[in-house]
């Protein structure tokens, strides 16, 4: 990063990490001052330096700021030029996560088997766009051996740009799936198609190491085509051998149809629920040999997140038994699949962080799996679907009905077609205007013995309704029927 330096400042003085937010200022960052559509990095600068930043990087002097500054051409170029000369300098090693469901999951179970063998950092919270991971990237030091990362898109060409940045050693692909379909509408209006979602997060591998590890689903045909297109132009072929070989890519996939032929190198068998606790017990398999494994996180979908951080940490010479050991102590996170008690005697699934069709699907039958008197599934609004939303919502509707679901609560103006669409279907229904209304009421739909689900995309802050519901959250034990 070049620019002009503006005020005094100490010889030798370093800075410690970036920040583009001056309330998340610690001490010693680098405050880039970027310009947004609602404001000004450059009206907190004074902010960022009172608070204790290291110098503020800006593109126009702020005059009396408190501090040096750094004037540039363009604040987010040097925020990135800065994140290309720190990991020219890090002696680490980056595994990059991408998918359209499952990348902070993935990333937190794969951070917690490498660290069974080398120190490892991964990236705060889905910090894992062209400004969130400049800050991850830049707050790590000579400490750290692996960088576990979330790399995310919502428009074409950002995942490449990232992936540049980071220049992955891994990368690994666990799903593509209809999401962000907002950003890739073709410019006369025509709704995208989930191709257009596997071309993008194919963008991952452009920063890919020459001698890099790729981990793919291969129980996703999207994926096993992405993959399946990058080795054939490797390999200068009109399309890849079926079947053939590559040492640098390892397969994982969740209980291979029988007598179907695998390419899978890691596989889970024989799935069923552990006792007394949310979770699900199977077998890992791995280049023959195999162990049994007890994963304590809700619905099965977990399983297949955790056969991608699975797949890497092997192929990298982390030993089964420790995979396996290791897999006892993850916990989820709130917003994640949790499984909590409610006061009213119900049992609530809060998977209330994002969704999007397909994810909204299989968290509706990871909660039809529990047993209760009825399931209760509080849907908010999918956003970033593009021209196909209505139709996606109405869809979900339908799922609902034909899981058994009870009563379907929709919130957000979306989330009245899920309603419609429910309700055509014979189910009960109710529907709120927003969370603000549903936090007030739906409470009062709930009964004891319920299975209440709650999911929504991020838009639609639908925590804020969870907090509702149980102020002091208690793990519940999961009782599947």
């Amino acid at each position: 990063m070049s620019g002009t330096l503006i005020g005094d400042v100490d010889a030798g003085a370093c800075y410690r990490g970036a920040a583009i937010d001056s309330r998340r200022i610690e001490g010693g960052e680098l405050f880039f001052a970027l310009p947004g559509e609602r404001t000004d990095g450059h009206r907190f600068v004074a902010a960022a330096l009172a608070a204790g930043a290291a110098a503020a990087v800006v593109r126009a002097p702020v005059g009396d700021a408190g501090g040096p500054q750094i004037r540039v051409d363009d604040v987010t170029g040097a925020l990135h030029d800065l994140t290309r000369d720190h990991r020219r300098l890090l002696d680490i090693r980056v595994a990059a996560v991408t998918g359209s469901a499952g990348k902070t999951t993935t990333k937190d179970l794969l951070a917690l088997l490498l660290g069974e063998r080398w120190r490892v950092r991964k990236s705060p919270g889905n910090l894992n766009n062209l400004l969130g991971f400049p800050l991850t990237l830049l707050a790590i030091g000579t400490e750290c051996e692996w960088l576990v990362a979330e790399m995310g898109m919502s428009v074409p060409g950002e995942l490449a740009a990232v992936s540049r940045l980071g220049r992955p050693d891994v990368a690994i692909f666990t799903n593509v799936r209809p999401a962000h379909l907002a950003g890739f509408e073709e410019p006369d209006g025509a709704p995208a198609d989930i191709e257009a979602i596997a071309r993008a997060k194919s963008e991952l591998l452009e920063g890919l190491a020459a001698d890099g590890l790729i981990v793919a689903n291969a129980g996703d045909p999207r994926v096993v085509g992405l993959v399946g297109k990058y080795l054939a132009a490797r390999r200068g072929e009109a399309a890849p051998a079926p079947g053939k070989h590559v040492e640098r890519v390892v397969w994982f996939e969740v209980e291979p149809a029988q007598g179907s032929v695998s390419r899978a190198e890691v596989t889970a068998h024989g799935l069923e629920p552990l006792a007394g606790e949310p979770g699900t017990r199977f077998t890992l398999t791995y280049r023959g040999a195999s162990a049994k494994v007890e994963l304590p996180l809700h619905g099965t979908v977990n399983v297949e997140n955790f056969l991608a951080a699975a797949a890497c940490a092997l192929c990298l010479g982390v030993p089964l038994e420790t995979v396996a050991s290791a897999a006892r102590r993850p916990r989820p996170a709130a917003g994640r699949g949790e499984v909590v008690s409610l006061p009213s005697g119900a049992t609530l699934v809060d998977d209330s962080y994002n969704s999007n069709p397909e994810a909204a699907r299989l968290a509706l039958e990871a909660a039809r799996v529990l047993d209760g008197r009825r399931h209760v599934a509080i849907l908010g609004d999918m956003l970033e679907l593009g021209s196909a939303e209505r139709r996606y919502h109405r869809q979900l509707g339908r799922d609902a009905a034909e899981l058994g679901f009870g009563l379907v609560v929709g919130v957000g103006e979306l989330a009245s077609e899920t309603v419609a669409a429910a309700g055509e279907a014979g189910v009960e229904t109710a529907w709120f205007a927003d969370t603000e209304a549903a936090s007030s009421g739906a409470s009062a739909l709930i009964r004891s013995g319920d299975v209440v689900l709650v999911k929504g995309s991020r838009g639609t802050a639908l925590e804020h309704l969870v907090d509702k519901l149980v102020p002091d959250r208690e793990l519940v034990q999961e009782r599947p029927n």
